[in-house]
């Protein structure tokens, strides 16, 4: 599917998506480890204060920055509706519309997933342009071992999936991976749902420790190197 596609999917989904995606037991448990990760990270770096949520949707994460970026225009209406406070704009992880040097943070969640290779290759280099000197990336992305534990109802959703030896051909000399961290390590859509929630502590510690290679999803956080 093409990028003009994918937003076509985003536009329609906007009003729904929130209860589509989140209000669910499968998508609550997600959603409670991608937050428990950002509190960690972002009360570790207190001194980082612009922040770009990129490919920021309907604003489910955008309590953690300080500006937005998506580019679906009825996904960025719910987002303004639910901060209005916020500084969010349209765009894409290709061309971001601020400045050179913009950031102290980007974080990018369940946005890589959408793309092929060359796209992410653009998304990294787009990203050092607009961070700051020693600035950080965090973005997530299906671990290819793990592929079969996705779950995908469409052909490109969560295509774009990753060995580390590719992660690592990818940065280059551009970036220093800072830290990485799993998500959804348990195949949390054949647990029953009235159990998901007791799995959740055990799986956060899985996907902090040595096992988190065998998460479904990857976390990486990136330093900028000048």
């Amino acid at each position: 599917m093409h990028q003009k596609e994918i937003k076509t999917y985003y536009d329609h989904l906007a009003c729904t998506y929130d209860k589509d995606r989140f209000n669910n037991t499968y998508g609550q448990y997600i959603d409670a480890q991608e937050r428990n990760f950002l509190t960690s990270f972002f009360d570790q770096n207190q001194r980082l204060k612009t922040i770009l949520d990129l490919g920021c949707g309907t604003g489910r994460l955008l309590s953690f920055a300080t500006d937005g970026v998506d580019f679906s225009n009825e996904m960025l209406a719910q987002a303004k509706a639910k901060h209005p406070g916020k500084n969010l704009q349209p765009g894409s992880i290709t061309e971001i519309p601020y400045e050179n040097n913009s950031f102290d943070c980007i974080f990018s969640f369940h946005v890589i997933m959408h793309q092929n290779k060359e796209t992410t290759q653009r998304f990294l280099s787009e990203s050092w342009r607009k961070l700051n000197r020693n600035g950080f990336l965090i973005f997530d992305y299906p671990a290819r071992s793990r592929r079969r534990n996705i779950v995908s109802t469409e052909q490109w959703h969560a295509g774009n999936s990753f060995t580390s030896e590719e992660i690592s051909f990818l940065i280059c000399n551009h970036w220093k991976i800072i830290e990485t961290r799993g998500v959804l390590f348990f195949p949390v859509h054949r647990i029953p749902k009235s159990l998901r929630r007791f799995f959740l502590p055990l799986d956060n510690f899985l996907c902090r420790s040595f096992f988190k290679k065998w998460a479904s999803y990857q976390i990486l956080v990136l330093q900028k190197v000048a």
